[in-house]
């Protein structure tokens, strides 16, 4: 039973409260918010964690200068799963993790998770996946079925109960520098809309 999915995320966003102190003179007295979040990264289960997990830290920011010791670190985290179960777990490792760090370096850490998207699934039986295998076909295109690691519009529309799922545009080097798309990608998903209202009507 194949089945089109795409996965399920949570932002982690984790403030580390330390003291602030002179990095030359006094840096016993200070308590380095940047070196909890460190050790709390280094516990992570981060990268592709699984075949249907993965994890990463986005952003980190913190400190004033380089004579003091920080007494703040912010760090903006995600996790993504196909399977709930295996993303709450994860989603709970990199709590406990910033929780011990924070403990160990004698800072105070506050946790917000927020639910980014939800997953939908489809069968290559249901009408979604059917319309657009049609469309492609009368593109021209041979349709491949595969799991997606992103997210978009659709992930909103299904919870919302319209359903309806992404194709593949052609774009490469995706979130890299190096991004892009051939014009005749673009064109060609145009070819694929028409061929999609085509289909429905059908």
């Amino acid at each position: 039973y194949e089945i089109l999915t795409c996965d399920w995320s949570s932002d982690v966003c984790s403030s580390d409260l330390g003291r602030a102190a002179h990095a030359g003179m006094y840096p016993e007295d200070g308590r380095s918010a940047i070196a909890a979040v460190a050790r709390a990264i280094a516990e992570m289960r981060l990268g592709r964690v699984d075949e249907e997990t993965t994890a990463n830290i986005g952003r980190i920011s913190g400190g004033t200068a380089a004579n003091i010791v920080p007494e703040w670190c912010t760090l903006l985290a995600e996790a993504r799963s196909h399977d709930d179960r295996k993303l709450a777990e994860l989603v709970r490792e990199m709590q406990d993790a910033v929780t011990f760090a924070a403990g160990v370096g004698e800072c105070e850490a506050e946790t917000t998770i927020r639910p980014s998207y939800r997953s939908y699934r489809f069968s290559r039986d249901d009408v979604p996946v059917r319309l657009a295998a049609d469309a492609l076909v009368r593109c021209g295109f041979e349709p491949t079925f595969t799991l997606s690691g992103g997210a978009a519009d659709a992930n909103a529309f299904n919870e919302k109960g319209l359903r309806c799922l992404n194709l593949a545009n052609g774009m490469a080097e995706i979130h890299t520098p190096d991004e892009h798309i051939a014009v005749a990608d673009l064109e060609a998903m145009v070819d694929v809309t028409l061929a999609l209202l085509y289909a429905a009507a059908a």
